[in-house]
């Protein structure tokens, strides 16, 4: 909304000194005095500025108001200005009103945007937003560019007409060629949306910058995020820093919280820890939850700052009650703990649950334990599965083991093997280790599957691989006794070798028995480099 004073013209040398500014003066107001209007408002204008006499913004409004009575529209528009912002009067949407009406029906295009903002805030006057069109529409057939970019917006959201995306895009396109900032960033985003243009991602990227090298923190941002992930430009970490900074300085929340991601990362630049708190606490202080919660962990883990707990809550706590998943989980974690709060089991379910209704993974995951083990809760199977398959079916391994053992429970709420294999399937294909040896077993065994060495083999060694000393142990026999694969006595000794030094129970002996297998070359081998194990 434009509330600037406007200056009115003033016979002066440029860059005249003091005393001719004082001459002026005296000249200016020997003339209000008279009675002159034009005069008056210049004088009102002088004393606003402190142009050749002390800055006193009351008589600057009482000058004002002569010229005002007198008719003078650009006085009637600087008389609701000050009334708008308080200055040498009492605040007084009322009277601002008042002043802009009068010059708004004289086509003065600042006031009939003013008014127009004042109809459709509802301030001084009963919102009316088919008023706000009018006056818009006046200032904007007279090249108003903020009043065009409103329009522009208006038929954007269809407010007060009905919504028309070409309308929208004719008058952002008025501003914006005026250079109007604003409109030059709502251009860019109908470009990059497609709506009411056709999409044109270069098209949306030069109206952008032309927003961002105005100052405009929004678009520096938008500028920043294409340099960041180089999207339409190649990306380049410093000029992604150097526009978020300039939008991060306007305190732009967003900008803010992603140079804390950028030096949290390294992403682009040096890695630098207090940088990346520095940036999250200015964005933490706007509200920003993410940042807010992110503080929480530095807090929490001691990483930056000293560890302190009680910090750490007040943080997740701030972002928790904005609903951030996130913060809700880790508040809860504290709750359970007694970690810079007293330690409260139901307060922690309270905040567990308030994460998992918003699919917050973890946080499901932890109310099927809770459920499973009667923690907190009364033991519940048939909840703790209904947890376990929130998580499971947004692919967290972890509850999909949980969900293949509940299952596999004949206590459970609904066994049935053959669930439960596609659960531990489903876990071990994304490298649990638990479930890869259990579906191994399954194969072995032909349970609920049918009986399949190969398979068992194959995902005894991926566990084994991850360091799971049974699998070991089974790959190792397997090879031994030629099992899903050809004999392999060097094999086996490896992995046998791996399954003792894991704590196996049997290794010891399995390995003996292997090794009175091998001749003396292969054993000293396998023996000198275990490191040679291939594992298929």
């Amino acid at each position: 909304m434009a509330t600037t004073i406007h200056s009115p013209i003033i016979e002066k040398a440029a860059g005249a000194g003091g005393p001719s500014y004082s001459a002026e003066f005296l000249r200016v107001k020997a003339m209000a005095e008279r009675g002159v209007a034009n005069a008056q408002h210049s004088l009102g204008f002088m004393y606003f500025n402190g142009q050749g006499v002390e800055q006193n913004f009351e008589l600057a409004a009482a000058w004002y108001r002569q010229a005002a009575n007198a008719g003078l529209e650009h006085a009637q528009y600087n008389l609701g200005v000050m009334y708008q912002k308080g200055q040498g009067v009492d605040l007084d949407y009322q009277e601002a009103a008042h002043w802009y009406q009068l010059a708004a029906e004289q086509g003065y295009a600042a006031a009939q945007y003013n008014l127009g903002w004042l109809y459709a805030k509802g301030q001084g006057i009963e919102a009316n937003t088919e008023r706000a069109m009018y006056w818009f529409s006046k200032a904007a057939e007279q090249g108003d560019a903020g009043a065009q970019n409103n329009l522009g917006m208006m038929y954007d959201t269809g407010k007060g007409v009905p919504q028309d995306f070409r309308q929208a895009i004719m008058w952002y396109r008025k501003a914006a060629e005026q250079g109007y900032a604003r409109a030059q960033f709502n251009l860019a985003l109908r470009y990059e949306n497609g709506q009411g243009v056709a999409k044109d991602p270069a098209q949306a990227l030069s109206w952008f910058r032309k927003a961002a090298e105005q100052g405009y923190a929004a678009a520096q941002f938008n500028l920043a995020l294409r340099y960041d992930k180089g999207e339409g430009v190649a990306q380049d970490g410093e000029k992604a820093v150097k526009w978020y900074t300039l939008a991060a300085q306007q305190e732009h929340v967003s900008s803010q919280f992603n140079l804390g991601l950028i030096y949290d990362n390294g992403h682009g630049v040096p890695r630098d820890e207090q940088k990346a708190l520095q940036w999250y606490r200015r964005a933490a202080e706007q509200g920003h939850a993410a940042a807010q919660n992110n503080l929480g962990l530095r807090y929490a883990h001691g990483q930056g700052v000293v560890q302190d707990y009680a910090e750490a809550e007040q943080w997740f706590r701030r972002a928790a009650e904005q609903g951030f998943p996130a913060a809700q989980h880790h508040l809860g974690t504290l709750y359970e703990n007694g970690q810079g709060v007293v330690q409260d089991q139901q307060e922690a379910i309270f905040w567990y649950r308030k994460a998992a209704d918003q699919g917050h993974l973890r946080a499901q995951f932890d109310l099927g334990l809770r459920y499973e083990a009667g923690q907190g809760v009364p033991q519940d199977y048939r909840k703790a599965m209904g947890w376990y398959l929130r998580a499971a079916e947004q692919d967290y391994v972890a509850a999909q083991y949980m969900l293949g053992l509940l299952f596999d429970n004949e206590a459970g709420p609904a066994p049935d093997t053959v669930r439960a294999n596609e659960w531990y399937r489903k876990a071990a294909e994304q490298g649990h280790t638990l479930a890869q040896f259990t579906l191994a077993l399954r194969y072995d065994n032909g349970q609920g599957l049918p009986r399949d060495f190969g398979a068992a083999l194959g995902w005894y060694l991926k566990a084994a691989r991850q360091g799971h000393a049974r699998a070991q142990l089974n790959a190792g026999l397997m090879f031994m006794w030629g099992q899903g694969a050809a004999a392999d006595v060097e094999q086996a000794y490896r992995l046998l070798a791996m399954a003792e030094r894991g704590g196996a129970p049997g290794a010891a002996k399995y390995l003996q028995q292997c090794a009175a297998r091998m001749d003396a070359t292969s054993l000293a081998l396998a023996r000198s480099r275990p490191e040679l194990l291939t594992l298929a």
